[in-house]
């Protein structure tokens, strides 16, 4: 089982690295239609998402997030991936901790259609700070930084939105430059020594 000692530690000495993307979010496009392809599609057809797509289809998730919806992606990026501690990668890769690695994915996800005109709004009325339930079941917060959304998970996990608002036919896709971790809670089927569980950590900023 994940414990949270295990987590925190590398967690919080990264989070120093964080600062705000070197890029406000220009990149943000605001459909006027929303295209054929799905939320998980979307993943698979966007060449900074493919780390995601291989997880979504590991995970058992495609088939979910290409139904009807809607749905609000949080998307790591490749890199984001990348700044992940190897050993946390491997555990919720192993095929025997899938569960794990569906909760990991689904705190990515939040219900309905939520654009970055949105999450300011929400920040705004929350007088500084949003928060939104995810599929998971455990919220993840949202703060304006220099004009950028910063999204905040548990165990000092957080990323920015580097591009926002891609609306796919099922919802819309925000592109986030860190992984977000919930507190994790494998069921008791799957192996729960500590010593398999490696710590996470989030990602630095792109570029």
């Amino acid at each position: 089982m994940l414990r949270a000692k295990f987590l925190a530690a590398p967690l919080l000495a990264l989070t120093t690295m964080l600062a705000v993307p070197a890029s406000a979010m220009a990149d943000e496009v605001a459909a006027e239609e929303a295209p054929d392809s799905t939320v998980a599609e979307a993943a698979s057809f966007n060449p900074d998402l493919t780390t995601l797509s291989k997880a979504l289809t590991a995970a058992g998730l495609e088939d979910t997030l290409n139904g009807a919806g809607p749905f609000t992606v949080f998307a790591p990026t490749d890199a984001a991936f990348a700044a992940v501690p190897e050993a946390m990668t491997a555990f919720l890769m192993d095929p025997l901790n899938k569960a794990s690695l569906a909760q990991v994915l689904t705190y990515h996800v939040v219900p309905g259609k939520v654009t970055a005109e949105d999450l300011y709004k929400k920040i705004k009325a929350g007088g500084g700070t949003a928060k939104l339930t995810t599929v998971e079941g455990q919220e993840i917060s949202f703060t304006e930084v220099q004009g950028n959304i910063k999204v905040d998970g548990t165990m000092g996990s957080t990323g920015y939105i580097t591009q926002g608002d891609l609306a796919q036919s099922n919802g819309v896709v925000h592109v986030l430059n860190g992984v977000l971790i919930p507190t994790i809670t494998p069921p008791s089927a799957e192996p729960a020594a500590a010593d398999a569980a490696a710590p996470a950590a989030e990602a630095t900023p792109a570029s």
